[in-house]
């Protein structure tokens, strides 16, 4: 074979190299994301000025101010249909991430449907982000045994997660519930199932117009200074 006629060849190889180091990367960092899955959670971490505070309760809270703006999150949901979180602004969203495989998952099921029905007449919307459930079915079912009426975007290799920047109140584990102001930004966030009451005590500070949530009294539970800032070692 004529070294003109390698060439092409040796093209081929690099780029097809090149092709898997970055389908390689891409997997690795859901990996990286979902190996978290169906943890208890945990306080948030890493320096840097991350702008929020999580209280021992394992809720991180951010001020009005300093809120990032949720990614885009819109796709298909589990029941065939098209979602777009950005169409609710102006609501406050519950912003909750389940597998059907995943026991905490199930455990806090009953608790979100029954919160979701007693604020949804509140300017209050509950959304899902179904991830790791390799077709529909199992998410169906999961909806029809727990009776969960709000609609969950089909997520099953954790895309939707990896579009929340670095840094910012992220979903990081399976299950992760965060808190979607009234004006698109994000507010609070926990890494854990949530009881009932949990749930509600998250939700409180944000059901009324220009609260932040993030004093203390509300969304964590807990005084400033026994917060715990930052994000550590996720």
């Amino acid at each position: 074979m004529s070294a003109a006629s390698r060439a092409p060849l040796r093209s081929n190889r690099t780029a097809a190299r090149a092709r898997r180091r970055v389908a390689l990367t891409t997997g690795a960092a859901a990996f990286a994301l979902l190996a978290t899955a169906c943890g208890s959670g945990g306080t948030s971490g890493g320096g840097g000025n991350t702008g929020f505070v999580t209280g021992a309760d394992g809720i991180s809270t951010v001020d009005k101010g300093e809120r990032a703006d949720a990614p885009d999150l819109s796709g298909e949901t589990v029941d065939g249909g098209q979602l777009d979180v950005d169409d609710y602004k102006g609501k406050v969203v519950v912003l909750n991430v389940w597998g059907s495989w995943c026991p905490p998952c199930r455990a806090e099921a009953k608790n979100f449907e029954k919160v979701y029905q007693d604020v949804k007449d509140q300017g209050v919307q509950f959304v899902g982000i179904n991830t790791r459930d390799t077709s529909t079915g199992p998410a169906r079912a999961f909806e029809e045994e727990f009776g969960v009426s709000y609609p969950s975007l089909y997520d099953p290799a954790g895309k939707l997660m990896l579009r929340f920047e670095k840094g910012t109140l992220n979903p990081q584990a399976i299950p992760s519930t965060l808190i979607i102001d009234r004006e698109g930004k994000v507010a609070a966030r926990t890494l854990q199932a949530l009881s009932e009451e949990k749930l509600r005590k998250m939700l409180e500070p944000y059901l009324t117009d220009g609260s932040d949530g993030s004093d203390g009294s509300g969304g964590s539970g807990e005084s400033a200074g026994a917060a715990e800032s930052g994000e550590s070692g996720k």
